[in-house]
């Protein structure tokens, strides 16, 4: 039975980990095995670790973790926890092996800004990201559904003036190949249509998943209203993190064609998007269960077109679960 998440997706497990009094969090996507993964950055603030290592024709092709993280700059210290627990496990990167010399964990990892959410953020010198990557750990490995609104690292994040949060959901196709998103909400703008309760990503929306509260009514008469997004904003404040993921074997390559595919589900649920205050992320990862059937052109196309449905539907479920949260 589907679970209408990231799990749906085989080779993989999610684990999510807040501080509530810190008001921020931590979200990993674990792989069995080292998956082929690429990334797409649209925002004009984003933030990074490791991201260079998916550039084409890089050394390195697969990845062991993705990880997104609460605390801007801070949360990319999570990566490092995530680093340390994976090469003690013997999992990692080596051109060969070597006594006593450690193969490299590879984990990307994105950020988003939550630093001015209420939260304590008095942490000094010990932010609390560590702590929280090695929970994160230890709740992937109970191979749980993801768990959506307040949770993980979309925990303290906004999406416009609503409550933000993680939102996932999976597709299926009739031959069988599986395509999934989770996303952290933190976007300046907004997910809903101006002066209504309905979702940008309605027309996407499966069994009622996000309130089935369907299509407004009535057209945008003024293009320049924004609805519920931000106004005023400060730099780096505002982030929409997200991964999708495949169980269909692919190439670097395919798999980058499949985050640039992917990165319109933001589009299709949050208005304005990839803005200069945004960072606006997508990775795409590969568990490769079962091969890309032909023609392959034609299958990917499809594969992308699910993975921008399920992100647009993704974000509208995690600000959806966010707000029944804050009621």
């Amino acid at each position: 039975m589907m679970r209408n998440d990231l799990t749906d997706i085989a080779g993989l497990k999610v684990g999510q980990a807040e501080d509530g009094r810190a008001r921020t969090g931590v979200t990993l996507a674990l792989f069995d095995e080292p998956a082929v993964a690429a990334i797409d950055v649209r925002g004009g603030g984003p933030g990074t670790r490791e991201s260079d290592a998916l550039r084409p024709g890089g050394l390195v092709s697969a990845v062991d973790a993705i990880l997104l993280s609460g605390g801007s700059v801070y949360g990319l210290g999570a990566g490092d926890a995530v680093c340390a627990a994976l090469g003690a496990q013997g999992r990692g990167f080596a051109l060969m092996e070597q006594p006593g010399i450690p193969a490299s964990p590879i984990v990307p990892s994105a950020i988003l800004y939550d630093l001015a959410n209420g939260g304590d953020k008095n942490w000094g010198e010990t932010p609390p990201y560590g702590a929280l990557a090695r929970a994160a750990l230890n709740d992937a490995a109970a191979g749980a559904p993801v768990r959506l609104g307040k949770a993980g690292a979309g925990f303290g994040a906004n999406a416009g003036t609503l409550p933000g949060g993680t939102g996932s959901a999976s597709a299926r196709t009739r031959d069988g190949l599986s395509v999934a998103a989770l996303v952290c909400v933190n976007s300046f703008g907004s997910v809903r249509v101006p002066g209504s309760d309905c979702y940008w990503a309605a027309p996407y929306e499966q069994d009622g998943e996000f309130g089935g509260l369907g299509c407004a009514a009535a057209p945008v008469e003024d293009l320049e209203d924004w609805g519920e997004a931000k106004f005023n904003p400060s730099p780096r404040t505002n982030t929409t993190i997200a991964l999708v993921a495949t169980d269909v074997t692919l190439t670097p390559d395919q798999a980058r064609r499949l985050a640039v595919m992917a990165q319109d589900g933001m589009a299709r649920a949050i208005r304005p998007v990839h803005t200069p205050f945004d960072g606006d992320i997508v990775f795409a990862v590969s568990t490769a269960r079962q091969p890309l059937p032909g023609p392959e052109p034609f299958s990917l196309a499809r594969l992308g077109s699910l993975a921008a449905d399920c992100l647009a539907r993704a974000i509208a479920r995690g600000v959806h679960h966010a707000c029944m949260t804050d009621l």
